[in-house]
């Protein structure tokens, strides 16, 4: 039989924490919000509607789960976990809820999201950013989401330019929607407690969106903030953005029958349409969405 050094446990029982006879998946960010007063809040916040049909990322053991079931027409739980859906449906058989329950099995990345009027979720944090984008992109329109984040991710997604925290993330989020900090919650508010401090948030998509390409935007934005505290003039001057602009603006010179001059050279056509518009020396960390517009 293995030894196992005094002080030490187990990989497995390092990345796993038990906790109600089931051992949850830390590693897979599977920490229950146990606190009632934090699910009641959480609720009162997201403005549920007896016509509401309502998404839940997580659901894990159904805290948040049941509580919604009461107040809403629907709530549509997708979890990646079989033994997790399985004590959640254990928790509604046989009760007036379970007929207002519909459960998603799989990927909640890998699934095209279902309607629904408004998302209140206690996300695994390591999707936290492709969720937000796929829930932001998704058509057609919800009312709000109403989400759980680690709290420098929340802080992120509300912070303004000029601020040490401001970033692509946000300023793509706050390009399409409104994103308002809700609370703050402890870490001791779950079982098993994270390693991390965690923050509600709002998001309200904006309805009509803004009349960009996103993929266009995230393009410019991307570029500009891989080096947010350089001048945009020194961020366009890598080679690697000078080629990929290169090729794509003589694709769109092709598409448009726009005839390319022989001498050519984008570098020059980069620097003179920074100096046109008066943003060679400024610095993403202190642009806002207008500016990049």
């Amino acid at each position: 039989m293995p030894k196992v050094r005094a002080g030490k446990r187990p990989r497995q029982e390092r990345r796993e924490g038990r906790a109600a006879g089931i051992l949850f998946n830390t590693g897979a960010g599977q920490h229950i919000l146990k606190n009632p007063l934090v699910v009641n809040s959480i609720i009162e916040k997201a403005a549920l509607r007896r016509t509401d049909v309502i998404l839940e990322v997580g659901p894990g053991t159904g805290n948040l789960t049941v509580k919604m079931l009461e107040k809403v027409k629907k709530v549509i739980a997708c979890e990646i976990d079989p033994r997790l859906v399985g004590e959640l449906q254990k928790r509604v058989q046989g009760t007036c809820l379970a007929n207002k329950l519909e459960i998603k099995v799989g990927d909640i990345l890998k699934t095209d999201l279902p309607f629904f009027d408004a998302c209140v979720a206690n996300l695994p944090y390591q999707i936290s950013s492709p969720f937000v984008f796929k829930l932001l992109l998704h058509r057609p329109f919800f009312r709000c989401a109403i989400l759980m984040f680690q709290r420098e991710f929340a802080l992120r997604l509300v912070a303004k330019p000029g601020t040490k925290l401001y970033c692509r993330l946000s300023i793509n989020t706050q390009l399409l929607a409104r994103v308002d900090h809700l609370m703050k919650v402890g870490k001791n508010n779950f079982r098993p407690p994270p390693k991390v401090e965690s923050s509600v948030v709002r998001i309200e998509p904006k309805n009509p969106p803004p009349p960009i390409n996103f993929q266009e935007w995230d393009g410019l934005v991307r570029i500009a903030f891989v080096r947010k505290n350089k001048t945009l003039s020194a961020a366009f001057k890598s080679s690697a953005v000078e080629q990929l602009l290169d090729h794509n603006y003589r694709i769109h010179c092709s598409l448009h029958n726009t005839e390319i001059p022989e001498n050519f050279k984008i570098a020059e056509k980069i620097q003179t349409v920074l100096k046109n518009t008066g943003y060679s020396d400024k610095r993403a960390r202190s642009m806002d969405i207008d500016d990049f517009i």
